[in-house]
Parts: C-alpha cells; structure tokens; sequence
C-alpha cells in the first residue's frame, strides 16, 4: 500500500522529531541486564537470535536492541509508516505487513533476511492484542529458520503508562531499567499445527519468567 504524498511527508516530520526525543529521553536511563549469555551463545552456535518481547516494552526495546541489524514487522497504514521511519534511524530493518494485512509476505521477507545472517524480533502480542498473548509468527520462523526464540522482558523503576490496550510503559527519566534475557527457545523444523501452538505457549511462559527476573532485579 503506498501512502498519499501527504501522509508520508507527515510521517517523515513525526520520524525526524521523535528519533531525537527517544533519544533524549533514553539518555538519562540506567540500565541492568542479565542474560545476555544466551544471546552470545546463540551466535556462538553459528545462528542468529528471534528476539522476542510483549508489545507494551517497545520504547525501551527499541532503544536495549538498537544498531544490531535486526528486522522486524511494521504495518503497511500510516502509523506503521512513520514508526518505520523511527526504528530505521535507530539501526533496524524493516518488513511490512501485519497479521491483517501482508502477514505472510513480510515473514517471508523475515525468513531470507535471517537466511542472509541478520537477526530478527518480535512484540509477539501485536500489533493489536490481546494483551500478554503470543501470535504465532516468532514461533513459524525459529521453525522456517532453524534460529531459537530469545524471550526478553524489559521493566522500569517508575514510569507512565498509556491508556492502551498493550499498558505500554514509558520509563521516566532517570528511570533504572532492568532488561531480563531468558534461555533459548528451540523449535523443531518445518512442524505442524500441533507443535507450533505447543512453542507458542512455551514461548508465553518463557516471557512470564523474564517478567518476573526483571522485576526482582529492581527490588
């Protein structure tokens, strides 16, 4: 779907305004990490990770996976235009499409760019929800791809939250946030129905644990 001149001229305005007020905000943060061995291990393996986090930590995952040449799916309408934009300037590749509209193309597109040796994520909950419910297409490519799932979870000391169906969280400033990375998910090629829904919830689960590790490392 290609955008009226107008609507691409407003999302590159958005783009240009909001890179360096992500970054701003972002600067005065603390961060903690553990897990990071998975992911070193992963790569160690010869593979690359599927990064994997709930819909309501973009802001602060975008900015913890910033500049690693990780793709990831954005809708094809104008929000997904000038999110685009953003993520770009912070070092990501993007395929478009949505569980709506384009899924399929843009996990194909997911699938060479993994087979070419970059990394990919997901908000396994989005773009739409339900909340804290994992869609599937992390699952299919880790399948496609032979790559494991990373599930990570990301928590800030204070922080607002929007009135959206994903709670997203928006760290203060000067906020600490503690950015949990749990164990490699493996998932079985070229599987069926059965196998991919049993990954899935697994995958739900493993997002659960991370949740929690974050929060303990703030207390």
């Amino acid at each position: 779907m290609r955008l009226p001149v107008r609507r691409r001229l407003q999302a590159g305005v958005i783009s240009a305004l909001g890179m360096p007020l992500i970054e701003a905000l972002g600067g005065t943060w603390r961060w903690r990490e553990q897990g990071a061995e998975h992911v070193e291990a992963v790569r160690a393996s010869g593979r690359q990770p599927i990064y994997a986090l709930w819909h309501g930590r973009i802001l602060e995952g975008t900015l913890y996976l910033r500049d690693r040449n990780i793709v990831v799916i954005t809708s094809e309408n104008f929000d997904g235009e000038w999110i685009a934009r953003i993520i770009r300037r912070f070092g990501y590749g993007t395929a478009r499409g949505s569980t709506s509209r384009g899924g399929a193309r843009a996990l194909a597109e997911m699938r060479r760019e993994m087979r070419a040796g970059r990394p990919a994520a997901f908000t396994v909950d989005g773009p739409r929800g339900p909340a804290r419910v994992a869609q599937p297409g992390a699952v299919w490519l880790a399948s496609a791809t032979g790559n494991p799932i990373v599930p990570c979870h990301l928590e800030a000391s204070s922080f607002w939250t929007v009135n959206s169906w994903d709670r997203h969280q928006i760290p203060k400033p000067g906020a600490e946030v503690a950015v949990a990375v749990g164990a490699p998910l493996e998932v079985p090629p070229r599987t069926g129905s059965d196998t991919i829904e049993a990954a899935r919830v697994a995958l739900e689960a493993a997002l659960v644990r991370v949740e929690r590790q974050a929060r303990g490392m703030l207390q």
